[in-house]
């Protein structure tokens, strides 16, 4: 079994959505979600928040170097091209692509590990956490 394979998260807030909250293209990742999801259903923890690292080290994730993002839906903690698939799968506009998810994962997750490799050189990085606004303060996870 790989270490990503989805597992139990018990006691964990359904939707939550941890990040690397540095990284320019996961902050538009969380923007974008935002935008889909008028029920609000989704929340988010950078990983370099106080509650972010320590899910981070619950789920095996390095805070110093995260490969991986991680969404807690219906139990589990899902990972990589899985917690992207099933965050897509839930948002307005984006539903036909959980279909997506019948692929292996030995397929899918090579794509995101190439993606999430040169996320920075590609997209950039920031010194700072991203900042929500006003509005969307409510669903960020401290």
């Amino acid at each position: 079994m790989s270490c990503w394979s989805p597992r139990e998260a018990r006691g964990e807030p359904e939707g939550l959505i941890l990040f690397d909250g540095v990284c320019v293209f996961c902050s538009r990742w969380v923007r974008f979600v935002i935008d889909g999801d008028p029920q609000a259903r989704f929340t988010f923890a950078p990983i370099q928040s106080e509650r972010g690292r320590a899910l981070a080290t619950k789920f095996g994730i390095d805070p110093e170097a995260p490969q991986t993002n991680a969404v807690i839906w219906n139990g589990r903690a899902w990972f990589k091209s899985d917690a992207a698939l099933t965050v897509l799968g839930e948002l307005n506009g984006t539903r036909p692509l959980a279909m997506f998810k019948a692929a292996p994962r030995a397929i899918r997750d090579p794509v995101y590990d190439l993606i999430a490799r040169h996320r920075y050189r590609l997209f950039g990085r920031t010194e700072v956490c991203m900042v929500p606004s006003a509005a969307d303060r409510a669903r960020s996870v401290s």
